[in-house]
C-alpha cells in the first residue's frame, strides 16, 4: 500500500473524530463568531490536543481571521491546517552516527509497544542493508527477552540477552562490545519500563547511559521515548517521568491507527518541545514511517475515499 494512503488508513478514527466535526460545524455555522470559536476549542479538546495547544492556535485563527477579514466559516478549516503545520515544523530524522556504530536506547512503560517497535526499526534497518544487533535490557520480566528474542528471529537480527533479573547495565556492556567485533552499524537496546519502581527506574537508566557513553563517547545518539497514542494526555505525563531519568532525543507514537484523538501530537510537541521521529500506522512489519507533519496533516484533513 502506498505511504499517503496507509496513513490516511491508519488516521480514519482521527479523521472521523476531530475532522468530521470540524466539516460539520462549518457546514451547519453561517458566520465567524465567538459561538464559532467556542465549538470548535470543545472539538480541539475532545481531540486530545491538550489546553495549551488549543488555547494558542484558537487565540491564532481569531487574529488571522480579523485580519484577513474572513467571513465563512470554511475558510478557517484552511487556515488550522496551515497553522497545525507551522506548529509542528519539518521532519527531524533519526540521528546517525556516521563515523561507527550508532546506539538506539529505546524507553517507555511497559505495554505502549517498545518490543514491537524496536523490531520494526531492526526490519527497517536490515531492508537498508544495515548490521544490527539488539539487546535485551529489559531484564526485569522474561516475557521481555522472549518477546524481543521473536522479532530476533523474524528479522535475523542478532540479540545479546542475560538471563531475567541481571543487571541491564552489564547487557549492554556486553551488546557495544559484541557490536564492535562484529561491525554491526546500528545497536538497539531495550529497556524496562516500570512506573511503579520510578525511582529504580530512572536510576537503571542513568546507569545505562553512563556505560553507554563511557564505552562509545558521544553515545547514545538516539534515547526514544515510546508512547501509546491511544492512552492521550498520559502520554505527556509518562514523557514528562522520563524526561527527568533520562534525555529524551526523540518520541515514537505508536497506536495512531486504535485512536480517534491524533491530537496528541501537537500536544507532544507543544508541551515537551521533543520531535515525533516515528510513527506506528498497523501491526505489520512495514508499519513504522518517519514522521511528517505535513503528511500527517494532509492525511488527515484529506476526506476523500482512500486509494
Amino acid at each position: 500500500m502506498a505511504l499517503f494512503s496507509k496513513l490516511k488508513e491508519s488516521l480514519t478514527k482521527s479523521r472521523d473524530g476531530f475532522i468530521g466535526k470540524v466539516t460539520q460545524l462549518v457546514a451547519v455555522t453561517h458566520k465567524i463568531d465567538e459561538e464559532f470559536f467556542e465549538e470548535l476549542e470543545t472539538i480541539m479538546l475532545q481531540a486530545d490536543m491538550g489546553v495549551a495547544v488549543t488555547t494558542r492556535l484558537i487565540s491564532e485563527l481569531r487574529t488571522e481571521a480579523k485580519k484577513q477579514r474572513l467571513k465563512e466559516p470554511g475558510q478557517i478549516k484552511a487556515l488550522l491546517s496551515s497553522q497545525m503545520e507551522e506548529m509542528l515544523g519539518g521532519p527531524v530524522p533519526l540521528n546517525v552516527n556516521t563515523q561507527g556504530l550508532t546506539v538506539y536506547l529505546v524507553v517507555g512503560v511497559n505495554g505502549v509497544g517498545k518490543t514491537t517497535t524496536i523490531g520494526k526499526m531492526a526490519h527497517s534497518l536490515i531492508r537498508d542493508q544495515k548490521k544490527v544487533l539488539l539487546a535485551a535490557a529489559d531484564t526485569f520480566r522474561a516475557a521481555a527477552i522472549e518477546q524481543l528474542e521473536i522479532w530476533s528471529e523474524r528479522t535475523g537480527v542478532e540479540m545479546v540477552k542475560h538471563q531475567a533479573g541481571s543487571d541491564p547495565a552489564a547487557v549492554v556492556f556486553d551488546a557495544i562490545q559484541a557490536a564492535a567485533r562484529r561491525g554491526i552499524d546500528h545497536l538497539i537496546i531495550d529497556t524496562a519500563g516500570r512506573l511503579h519502581t520510578k525511582s529504580n527506574l530512572m536510576e537503571e537508566l542513568r546507569k545505562i547511559r553512563r556505560v553507554i557513553s563511557r564505552e562509545l563517547p558521544g553515545a547514545p545518539h538516539e534515547v526514544l521515548l515510546v508512547l501509546d497514542a491511544t492512552t492521550g494526555q498520559n502520554a505527556i505525563r509518562q514523557a514528562e517521568l522520563f524526561k527527568e531519568a533520562t534525555e529524551v532525543t526523540g518520541i515514537v507514537l505508536t497506536k495512531l491507527d486504535g485512536t480517534a484523538k491524533g491530537g496528541i501530537i501537537l500536544a507532544i510537541k507543544e508541551e515537551l518541545d521533543i520531535p515525533v521521529k516515528l510513527v506506528g500506522t498497523g501491526e505489520g512489519s512495514e508499519d513504522l514511517k518517519a514522521f511528517s507533519g505535513r503528511d500527517f496533516l494532509e492525511a488527515l484533513f484529506d476526506e476523500g475515499d482512500a486509494e
